[in-house]
């Protein structure tokens, strides 16, 4: 007699959007799909015209399709319900009376199982701890996607510090003026010729805008007042991120923005510090927000404020998605050996502007391991 399996784990949906179902079927799929473990039995499940990838991609032990598990009625026409039927149904055979899902799976899977009387059991840590420590092979990724980065962070810093100025303190080149929206398209330009896609955007952002520290950016751009450069872009061959924040300010920046420029860079080095294995998220953020905090600015978060101020956490996980688990900020959790973060502190005010400076490092054993070789100064004449 067949007996149940004791431990089965399910995540479905579409790979080229879940980043935790193509780090297992090992291709970018835009047709649906499903991850099984049945045991120590990896099944991937696919449509008959991947299956070929999918093996050549994959560490399954077996790959499948809806066809070789359709139910006694048929499976849809509808390719999403087909994939969640077969699911089902594969399950049946297999005498799975419970399975344990992720925090992605979608709404079609888990009613078709329920009315298959296959309870949906939710485990918050699937999909997450296998993503937030990185092999050596992705971090190897990451450092490509940084350097990237950083090639693109370059050309527009300079562009902009080598600019020309109007009667009006206005930023020109090419006998047009300088707006953040060019800068982001020559970025988009850049990436592209590299192989880079910008499918988040970029923020190219100066007073008054920045002071909204998400705002991607709007309108021209004057000498003498910060412009923060935030690029984000995925490398298309891997599906891996880069993501690289700094300030330029063409001419010579105020007493003010030095000030601001210089608490922000004690608070990287000061949280940079604290990233070590045995400490937390909550521990990393603290270092960087006391540190701007002894340097005499105010919290504002949820609220934009003329003066600078502190807006947001100290930085996030990265990898397969720009944004992961979890977050240096308060409440962050325990720190893992081999997981990549940025480390972002940042000053926001729409008097004086804005200074942000952002890394990514990785946790080591010791002490971490800072991806970026790009100086993090305000001046990019040279």
């Amino acid at each position: 007699m067949k007996t149940s399996p004791s431990s089965v784990r399910i995540l479905a949906g579409y790979p080229d959007k879940n980043a935790s179902l193509f780090k297992r079927i090992g291709v970018p799929l835009g047709d649906p799909a499903a991850w099984i473990e049945i045991d120590s039995r990896r099944i991937a499940l696919v449509r008959d015209l991947e299956m070929d990838r999918v093996v050549q991609m994959s560490h399954a032990d077996d790959v499948t399709c809806p066809a070789e598990h359709a139910p006694p009625f048929g499976l849809s026409a509808d390719r999403e319900t087909a994939t969640a039927q077969a699911v089902t149904q594969l399950l049946r055979s297999s005498k799975v009376e419970e399975v344990i899902a992720d925090r992605s799976l979608p709404y079609i899977y888990a009613w078709h199982l329920q009315q298959a009387e296959i309870s949906v059991r939710y485990d918050d840590t699937l999909g997450v701890i296998d993503r937030r420590q990185k092999t050596h092979q992705e971090i190897e990724g990451l450092v490509k996607a940084q350097h990237t980065t950083e090639e693109v962070m370059r050309i527009l810093c300079e562009r902009v510090a080598k600019c020309s100025v109007d009667s009006d303190g206005f930023l020109v080149h090419d006998h047009s003026e300088l707006t953040c929206e060019w800068l982001r398209s020559m970025a988009a330009v850049e990436f592209m010729q590299r192989g880079f896609s910008m499918g988040h955007g970029a923020i190219c952002a100066t007073a008054p805008h920045v002071a909204d520290c998400h705002h991607p950016g709007k309108g021209k751009i004057r000498t003498c007042v910060p412009v923060i450069i935030d690029l984000f872009p995925r490398d298309d061959s891997t599906r891996l991120w880069g993501d690289c924040t700094r300030t330029v300010v063409h001419g010579e920046p105020s007493d003010t923005v030095k000030a601001m420029h210089k608490a922000v860079l004690a608070a990287k080095s000061a949280s940079t510090d604290k990233l070590r294995l045995g400490n937390t998220g909550d521990t990393v953020h603290k270092a960087a927000e006391d540190t701007l905090l002894k340097h005499g600015y105010a919290i504002s978060r949820g609220a934009i404020t003329d003066e600078p101020s502190i807006q947001h956490g100290t930085g996030h996980g990265i990898g397969l998605d720009v944004h992961e688990p979890i977050l240096l900020d308060h409440g962050g959790g325990e720190l893992l050996e081999n997981e990549v973060f940025t480390i972002e502190p940042g000053l926001y005010g729409r008097a004086h502007g804005g200074v942000r400076v952002e890394d990514m490092l990785v946790v080591t054993a010791c002490e971490p391991r800072n991806l970026n070789r790009l100086h993090d100064g305000l001046n990019w004449e040279t």
